[in-house]
Protein backbone atom coordinates (compact mmCIF):
# COMPACT_ATOMS: atom_id res chain seq x y z
CA UNK A 1 0.00 0.00 0.00
CA UNK A 2 1.73 3.68 -0.99
CA UNK A 3 0.62 6.65 0.37
CA UNK A 4 0.71 9.86 -1.66
CA UNK A 5 1.56 13.27 -0.19
CA UNK A 6 0.26 15.79 -1.83
CA UNK A 7 2.25 18.52 -0.24
CA UNK A 8 4.30 18.17 3.52
CA UNK A 9 3.40 20.95 6.37
CA UNK A 10 6.83 22.76 7.24
CA UNK A 11 6.91 24.83 10.66
CA UNK A 12 7.08 28.24 8.15
CA UNK A 13 3.56 27.02 7.08
CA UNK A 14 2.24 27.02 10.61
CA UNK A 15 3.54 29.92 12.14
CA UNK A 16 1.98 31.78 8.59
CA UNK A 17 -1.32 30.23 9.13
CA UNK A 18 -1.43 31.06 12.83
CA UNK A 19 0.03 34.72 11.99
CA UNK A 20 -3.36 34.68 9.44
CA UNK A 21 -5.27 33.58 11.73
CA UNK A 22 -4.30 36.33 14.47
CA UNK A 23 -4.36 39.29 12.38
CA UNK A 24 -7.79 38.02 10.39
CA UNK A 25 -8.99 37.93 14.20
CA UNK A 26 -7.77 41.33 15.51
CA UNK A 27 -9.38 42.92 12.15
CA UNK A 28 -12.80 41.47 13.24
CA UNK A 29 -12.07 42.52 16.83
CA UNK A 30 -11.39 46.11 15.42
CA UNK A 31 -14.22 46.42 13.40
CA UNK A 32 -16.92 45.75 15.91
CA UNK A 33 -15.10 48.54 18.19
CA UNK A 34 -15.02 50.89 15.02
CA UNK A 35 -18.53 50.27 14.99
CA UNK A 36 -19.52 50.75 18.84
CA UNK A 37 -17.02 53.68 18.83
CA UNK A 38 -18.74 55.48 16.13
CA UNK A 39 -22.38 54.99 18.07
CA UNK A 40 -20.60 56.60 20.86
CA UNK A 41 -19.15 59.57 18.80
CA UNK A 42 -22.78 59.95 16.93
CA UNK A 43 -24.44 60.32 20.50
CA UNK A 44 -21.78 62.86 21.56
CA UNK A 45 -21.88 65.25 18.82
CA UNK A 46 -26.15 64.89 19.46
CA UNK A 47 -25.19 66.09 22.55
CA UNK A 48 -23.27 69.20 21.91
CA UNK A 49 -25.91 69.74 19.12
CA UNK A 50 -28.17 70.06 21.36
CA UNK A 51 -26.24 72.28 24.46
CA UNK A 52 -24.79 74.93 21.81
CA UNK A 53 -25.49 78.21 22.05
CA UNK A 54 -24.04 81.69 20.21
CA UNK A 55 -21.62 84.00 22.11
CA UNK A 56 -19.49 87.05 21.81
CA UNK A 57 -16.14 86.68 22.78
CA UNK A 58 -12.59 88.55 22.83
CA UNK A 59 -9.92 86.26 21.78
CA UNK A 60 -7.40 86.55 24.48
CA UNK A 61 -4.73 83.67 23.25
CA UNK A 62 -4.66 80.23 21.66
CA UNK A 63 -2.31 78.01 22.06
CA UNK A 64 -1.81 74.13 22.38
CA UNK A 65 -0.97 72.58 25.62
CA UNK A 66 -1.14 69.31 27.04
CA UNK A 67 -4.82 68.99 29.20
CA UNK A 68 -3.22 69.02 32.51
CA UNK A 69 -1.39 72.40 31.53
CA UNK A 70 -4.12 73.74 30.65
CA UNK A 71 -5.20 75.16 33.62
CA UNK A 72 -9.16 73.59 33.99
CA UNK A 73 -10.36 73.20 36.99
CA UNK A 74 -9.96 70.42 39.21
CA UNK A 75 -13.44 68.92 38.28
CA UNK A 76 -12.92 68.84 34.42
CA UNK A 77 -9.56 67.21 34.93
CA UNK A 78 -11.04 64.43 37.03
CA UNK A 79 -13.68 63.52 34.79
CA UNK A 80 -10.92 63.50 31.61
CA UNK A 81 -10.05 60.32 30.89
CA UNK A 82 -6.67 59.19 32.05
CA UNK A 83 -4.76 58.90 28.57
CA UNK A 84 -6.51 62.27 27.38
CA UNK A 85 -4.90 64.33 30.29
CA UNK A 86 -1.28 63.96 28.66
CA UNK A 87 -2.64 65.04 25.06
CA UNK A 88 -2.11 68.14 23.55
CA UNK A 89 -5.53 69.90 23.07
CA UNK A 90 -6.34 73.35 21.35
CA UNK A 91 -6.84 75.44 24.28
CA UNK A 92 -8.30 79.28 23.90
CA UNK A 93 -8.63 82.02 26.78
CA UNK A 94 -11.24 84.36 25.84
CA UNK A 95 -13.19 86.73 27.90
CA UNK A 96 -17.16 86.28 27.62
CA UNK A 97 -18.76 89.64 29.12
CA UNK A 98 -16.49 90.37 32.31
CA UNK A 99 -15.11 86.53 33.39
CA UNK A 100 -12.45 85.07 31.15
CA UNK A 101 -12.60 81.65 30.23
CA UNK A 102 -10.58 78.66 28.88
CA UNK A 103 -12.55 76.80 25.98
CA UNK A 104 -11.14 73.53 24.32
CA UNK A 105 -11.40 74.21 20.70
CA UNK A 106 -12.67 72.39 17.87
CA UNK A 107 -9.11 71.14 15.85
CA UNK A 108 -10.81 72.22 12.41
CA UNK A 109 -11.34 75.50 13.35
CA UNK A 110 -8.23 76.33 15.85
CA UNK A 111 -6.06 77.85 12.99
CA UNK A 112 -8.87 80.28 12.03
CA UNK A 113 -9.69 81.48 15.47
CA UNK A 114 -8.05 84.85 15.51
CA UNK A 115 -6.10 86.31 18.59
CA UNK A 116 -6.96 89.89 20.47
CA UNK A 117 -10.43 90.13 18.36
CA UNK A 118 -13.87 89.72 18.67
CA UNK A 119 -15.69 87.07 17.47
CA UNK A 120 -19.09 85.32 17.60
CA UNK A 121 -18.38 81.57 18.75
CA UNK A 122 -20.47 78.31 18.60
CA UNK A 123 -19.71 76.70 22.19
CA UNK A 124 -21.29 73.96 23.72
CA UNK A 125 -19.77 74.18 27.35
CA UNK A 126 -16.89 74.81 26.94
CA UNK A 127 -16.19 73.31 24.03
CA UNK A 128 -15.80 76.05 20.51
CA UNK A 129 -17.48 74.56 17.61
CA UNK A 130 -17.29 76.96 15.29
CA UNK A 131 -16.28 80.72 14.80
CA UNK A 132 -18.50 83.15 13.22
CA UNK A 133 -18.54 86.89 12.44
CA UNK A 134 -15.20 87.45 13.05
CA UNK A 135 -14.90 91.37 12.88
CA UNK A 136 -11.47 93.22 11.74
CA UNK A 137 -8.69 91.61 9.14
CA UNK A 138 -8.65 87.97 9.16
CA UNK A 139 -5.10 87.02 9.08
CA UNK A 140 -4.66 83.38 7.53
CA UNK A 141 -1.73 81.49 9.05
CA UNK A 142 0.91 81.01 6.57
CA UNK A 143 0.94 77.92 4.60
CA UNK A 144 2.72 75.20 6.09
CA UNK A 145 5.87 73.99 4.15
CA UNK A 146 5.82 70.87 2.29
CA UNK A 147 8.05 68.10 3.31
CA UNK A 148 10.45 65.74 0.38
CA UNK A 149 7.83 63.62 -0.28
CA UNK A 150 5.14 66.22 -0.93
CA UNK A 151 7.12 68.17 -3.08
CA UNK A 152 8.42 65.17 -5.26
CA UNK A 153 4.79 64.04 -6.13
CA UNK A 154 3.97 67.49 -6.84
CA UNK A 155 6.97 67.63 -9.26
CA UNK A 156 5.88 64.69 -11.21
CA UNK A 157 2.21 64.97 -11.34
CA UNK A 158 3.73 69.06 -12.84
CA UNK A 159 5.90 66.52 -15.50
CA UNK A 160 3.26 64.22 -16.10
CA UNK A 161 0.79 66.84 -16.81
CA UNK A 162 -1.87 65.61 -14.26
CA UNK A 163 -3.78 68.26 -12.09
CA UNK A 164 -3.01 68.80 -8.87
CA UNK A 165 -5.46 66.68 -6.45
CA UNK A 166 -6.36 69.30 -2.98
CA UNK A 167 -6.67 68.10 0.64
CA UNK A 168 -10.47 66.99 -0.47
CA UNK A 169 -9.37 64.87 -2.75
CA UNK A 170 -11.00 66.40 -5.66
CA UNK A 171 -8.46 67.17 -8.66
CA UNK A 172 -8.36 70.95 -8.84
CA UNK A 173 -8.12 72.90 -12.52
CA UNK A 174 -5.37 75.80 -12.05
CA UNK A 175 -5.19 77.84 -15.08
Amino acid sequence: MQTFVLFTVTPAMIVGIVLCVIMIAAIIVLYFMGKKMQKKQAEQDAFLQQNRQTVSMLIIDKKKVRFKDAGFPQSVMDQAPKMSRMMKVPVVKAKIGPQIMTFIADEKIFDSIPVKKEVKAVISGMYIQDVKNIHGKVELPPPKKKNIFKRAVDKLQETAGAKPIDKSGKSSSKK
